[in-house]
Parts: structure tokens; C-alpha cells; sequence
């Protein structure tokens, strides 16, 4: 295999994990916003979903106000929003199309039987009684997706980079969630670590598929602080971000030491001060300095590892596929 073919095939898987996990992710975190929104503290804040995204632009060209209604439309099933959840399949079974010589044949139907069911959905399954439904379906099919490639996707270069990709897409967009979290219930810095709504931290771990793992190591209290201490930091949930750098660190470093590649040292670099940070750092640090600010300090060095791995293996300084999101 040709260099020039190895970084072409790297960077299609990459982004084939990327795109899959965004799609779950940005369905978890739609339907935790649209849950918010019907609980008893009511006002919920669906421009906080756009902002996070960096979306203002793109979606305010279409719609007037950032309603329930245009923002679900906008990231489910817009296909002119390269960031709405029918555009993340159709990037990923694009990218899988290109990787038809090393990817199965269960994971190119499964993708394309996907991107088709995403393209048929009816304006009333994005009626509010009929979204919980709609989002379950996405998500088992993403997890669908990620067990027939566990099973059946063979373990070489490849595997690595997919599974690069999906940690790193996977920690980014836990930190969203969170960020979520901290846009609708704490908008003022003052406010981080008041007493909120029990209910709504759980149905934010639930949206995590974190519900029962939290419950395993905090039995008797769920508390706003055990909950982001649990999605940052703790090192054996699989969402966490701590675990997910942990998780892109060792698989470069195999792949660097296993087929002996030159490249990636910057970005093991760059992944080791970031896991050495998350195993020091405190909760209660983060929660004294801002967590906003944390959240989008951890997505920016999350964005420079996209960088510096583009630039060593796929050929490119600038990310071709997909801009990092803000």
C-alpha cells in the first residue's frame, strides 16, 4: 500500500467515526435540550445549541428566531446544514463509499440502510410526542453502526485511525453536553455549583447513557458537582473526556510504535499534556475558574490533535473534510 493511498484511506476512516459518533452525540444533545424544555424550569434555550456549533450564520440565513421547531429541522434532517444529523451519515457513508476495499460488507449496508431511513423521515416525526422515539432510533443505529465495525473491521492502520476518530469526536462532544448543561441552568459564572433540578442532571447523565455507571460509584446523591466531575474526569466511564484522550493517546502511540510511522509526534505531544492535565486537575477548580471556560479550553487542544494529525498523515495542513467545530 502506497503512502499516498495510506493517507487517503487514513483520513476517510478518521472522519467515517467522526461522523457517525457527531451524529449520536448531536441526537443525545437534542434530546436532552428538547427534555429541558418541558421540565418545570421551563425557558429553554435552543440559540445556546446553535452558538455551541458556531451555526449562527448558516442558520439565521434560513430562519428568523432559533424556535424548537427550526432548530430540530436545522440539525435532523436540513440537508443544506453540513452539521444536521442526515448530513453527518451521508459525509460518513461517503467517506465508507471510498473505503469499500477495507470495510465490510454489514458495515456498508448498514450505513446505507441508515442514510436512507434518515432521508425518508416525515415532518410529523419531528412532532414533540414523536422525538424521544426518533432519537432512540438514531442512537442504536450509530451503536448498531460501531458493533458490526468492532466485529468485523480488520485490525490494521485503519483501525487505528477509526478509532482515534471516534474518541475524539466522543470527548468534544461530551464537553458539549456539559456545555449544554451550563448554558440553560448556570448562565452566570456566580451561579456555577448552585443547587438546580435534580431531575435535569438526570436526564443529562441519562442522555450520556451514564445513568447507571454514575449510580454504581454515587449510590445515594446525585449532585451537579459529582456529575461533572463523572463526564471530565473519571477514567473508567467510556464517555468521559478523561478516558477518551486517554483512549486516542495510547492508540497513536501503538500505531506510531507498530508500523513504525515518523509522523504524530506533535500530537502525541499535545495528547499527553492534556491527559496529564485531566488526571490533576480538581472539580472543584474547574467550577471555581468557569466551566464554559474549561469546557472550550479542553475543545480547542482537542481541535489542534485534529490539526496536527492531518498534518502529518493525510496531507494536508487545513482540515478538508470538515471544519473543527468552534
Amino acid at each position: 500500500m502506497s503512502n499516498a493511498l495510506l493517507a487517503r484511506y487514513a483520513e476517510c476512516i478518521f472522519w467515517l467515526a467522526r461522523y457517525v459518533e457527531r451524529a449520536e452525540n448531536l441526537a443525545r444533545i437534542l434530546d436532552v435540550n428538547e427534555t429541558f424544555s418541558r421540565d418545570s424550569r421551563g425557558n429553554q434555550n435552543w440559540l445556546s445549541i446553535i452558538q455551541l456549533n458556531a451555526d449562527e450564520k448558516n442558520f439565521f440565513e434560513k430562519h428568523e428566531t432559533a424556535s424548537a421547531a427550526s432548530v430540530l429541522r436545522f440539525y435532523i434532517i436540513d440537508a443544506d446544514n453540513p452539521t444536521s444529523i442526515t448530513s453527518a451519515i451521508k459525509s460518513a457513508r461517503e467517506n465508507a463509499r471510498s473505503l469499500r476495499p477495507l470495510i465490510s460488507t454489514e458495515m456498508w449496508v448498514q450505513l446505507n440502510v441508515f442514510h436512507n431511513r434518515l432521508q425518508a423521515i416525515q415532518p410529523a416525526e419531528l412532532d414533540s410526542g414523536n422525538l424521544a422515539r426518533l432519537f432512540a432510533e438514531i442512537k442504536q443505529s450509530c451503536q448498531t453502526h460501531t458493533g458490526i465495525t468492532e466485529g468485523t473491521l480488520y485490525r490494521d492502520q485503519a483501525s487505528y485511525f477509526y478509532q482515534m476518530g471516534r474518541y475524539i469526536e466522543r470527548a468534544d462532544q461530551t464537553t458539549r453536553l456539559l456545555d449544554i448543561k451550563y448554558h440553560l441552568l448556570l448562565p452566570k459564572p456566580t451561579d456555577v455549583g448552585s443547587p438546580v433540578d435534580v431531575s435535569q442532571w438526570n436526564a443529562l447523565l441519562r442522555s450520556a447513557a451514564g445513568y447507571h455507571a454514575f449510580r454504581r460509584i454515587h449510590s445515594s446523591r446525585l449532585t451537579p458537582v459529582g456529575v461533572v466531575e463523572f463526564l471530565l474526569l473519571n477514567a473508567s466511564f467510556p464517555r468521559s473526556v478523561s478516558l477518551c484522550v486517554q483512549e486516542v493517546s495510547m492508540t497513536l502511540n501503538d500505531v506510531k510504535a507498530r508500523y513504525y510511522l515518523r509522523g504524530g509526534s506533535g500530537a502525541a505531544e499535545s495528547l499527553d499534556e492534556l491527559r496529564t492535565f485531566l488526571r490533576a486537575v480538581k472539580v472543584g477548580e474547574i467550577l471555581r475558574h468557569g466551566l464554559h471556560e474549561f469546557l472550550d479550553l479542553v475543545q480547542r487542544q482537542l481541535n489542534d490533535v485534529t490539526s496536527l494529525l492531518a498534518t502529518d498523515f493525510f496531507g494536508h495542513t487545513a482540515l478538508t473534510q470538515s471544519q473543527t467545530q468552534a
